[in-house]
């Protein structure tokens, strides 16, 4: 049994508060944007090439005291599954690394994953170390555990297995460009850490 990725995400978005959200390529920037249309807490890395794990990471090292969702595909997690071995080093208790698995490249026309009924992302996540791993199919178990898999204190990754969208989801109206300046200028006012370079 999988759950459906607009329902999932919605109840995320029904429990976000302050926490950043960096999304990945695909189905995970798409439907966060469709759902919110936010401009400036949500880092769109639509060309995240595996990497919004890792982009995340130094956001959450930047801010210890912000919260930071990572959300990834499964097509971007078997580019890089040694993204787990760093977030075990660095253990950073303020990430939560959302695993979007729904066994096909979402940005690429929902193309198998050929092997995706081999894998299986919790025992990889034990298995390099990483102590809160979570894997959830039913939507009713996910909000019954989303306290103690998301909100507490402590690093965690949070496998989200999902049904295919069977359509393409249009991501946010914004170019790269945009996307950093307007996330960059709102953690700066947030934290009143200066982020870009001031030029006289």
């Amino acid at each position: 049994m999988t759950m459906n990725l607009r329902e999932t995400f919605a109840y995320m978005v029904s429990r976000w508060t302050d926490e950043l959200v960096v999304t990945s390529a695909g189905h995970s920037s798409g439907t966060w944007w469709d759902l919110t249309h936010e401009r400036d807490r949500v880092f769109y890395l639509t060309a995240s090439m595996s990497l919004s794990s890792m982009f995340a990471s130094g956001i959450a090292v930047g801010n210890p005291e912000i919260k930071v969702w990572a959300m990834s595909g499964d097509g971007a997690f078997v580019m890089n599954p040694g993204m787990l071995f760093v977030e075990r080093q660095m253990n950073l208790p303020n990430l939560t690394h959302f695993l979007v698995s729904n066994k096909c490249y979402g940005s690429t026309e929902e193309v198998d994953i050929p092997f995706s009924e081999h894998a299986d992302y919790k025992k990889l996540a034990h298995g390099s170390g990483i102590e809160r791993v979570y894997s959830f199919d039913k939507l009713e178990d996910f909000k019954d555990r989303f306290d103690e898999a998301v909100m507490e204190e402590g690093h965690s990754f949070v496998v989200l297995n999902v049904e295919k969208v069977g359509k393409e989801i249009r991501t946010a109206t914004m170019d790269g460009p945009e996307v950093k300046f307007r996330f960059g200028r709102y953690v700066e006012e947030r934290t009143g850490e200066a982020i870009f370079n001031v030029l006289p």
